[in-house]
């Protein structure tokens, strides 16, 4: 019961990575907030948390609108009266496109995704983490956000952006009891494949050759076990890490 008695919002909690990480809080004693696009995913998502004796709800959000990052954590505060731990798990794919190949459109869908949304759940949260002077934010960036041989343009900037934004957030609240940090995973067992719609065969083609150096590819648990430490008071030393959790994928970079 490393998170009794903390409140929890994951955002992309229908599935996946943000699946794993909203149950294991559960398990652990957090109520959680299920935040992701897909409902019907997010209502199964609270149905098994609440199966297993945790307590959660589902809020509809689309991490692209500011809107809906309003009312995620306003529903947060008004369901469970605050917020202690964010993770900025919500992502999309890049169909791969090398930097000649990227439209507006796709640029600006990947950035306000990946980027601008987890800057607005942050501006979000940070009054109320002030306030009582603690809080906890982990962003699911990749090892995308760290090498340059993993995905398209447009998602490695996405990645490398929240990498800084992460650093710079964990220091300049450092003194007010708020903790930031990153896990950067390798492959995982996920459906952000389906985010993807034409794949680019030129990018694919490059940004897939390191793939046969990746050892494995691992189960959302594996690091929804990273993101329990990191919201934990184990981690209450680590600040403005970048946690990578590949198997070994990059060990040789």
């Amino acid at each position: 019961m490393k998170l009794e008695g903390k409140v929890a919002v994951v955002t992309g909690a229908a599935s996946g990575i943000g699946k794993a990480i909203a149950i294991l809080y559960a398990k652990e004693g957090a109520k959680v907030v299920v935040s992701d696009i897909n409902q019907d995913g997010a209502k199964e998502t609270v149905a098994e948390i609440e199966k297993n004796g945790g307590s959660a709800i589902a809020v509809l959000t689309d991490v692209a609108k500011e809107e809906d990052i309003q009312k995620l954590i306003d529903t947060t505060v008004s369901t469970y009266g605050t917020v202690d731990i964010l993770v900025n798990n919500a992502g999309i794919m890049d169909n791969m496109a090398p930097a000649a190949d990227i439209t507006d459109e796709l640029w600006e869908r990947v950035l306000a995704v990946n980027t601008t949304g987890v800057m607005r759940t942050t501006r979000k949260v940070l009054p109320i983490f002030l306030a009582k002077g603690s809080g906890v934010i982990i962003n699911v960036v990749s090892i995308a956000g760290l090498h340059g041989c993993i995905a398209g343009a447009t998602y490695t900037a996405s990645k490398y952006a929240v990498v800084g934004f992460t650093k710079n957030t964990a220091f300049m609240y450092a003194k007010e009891g708020i903790r930031c940090n990153a896990i950067a995973p390798g492959a995982v067992v996920t459906n952000i494949a389906s985010s993807m719609g034409n794949v680019n065969q030129f990018g694919s083609a490059r940004s897939g050759a390191g793939m046969v150096l990746n050892p494995r590819s691992a189960q959302p648990e594996e690091i929804a076990n990273v993101a329990v430490f990191l919201a934990s008071n184990d981690a209450s030393f680590v600040n403005g890490a970048i946690v990578v959790a590949d198997g070994g994928w990059t060990a040789y970079m």
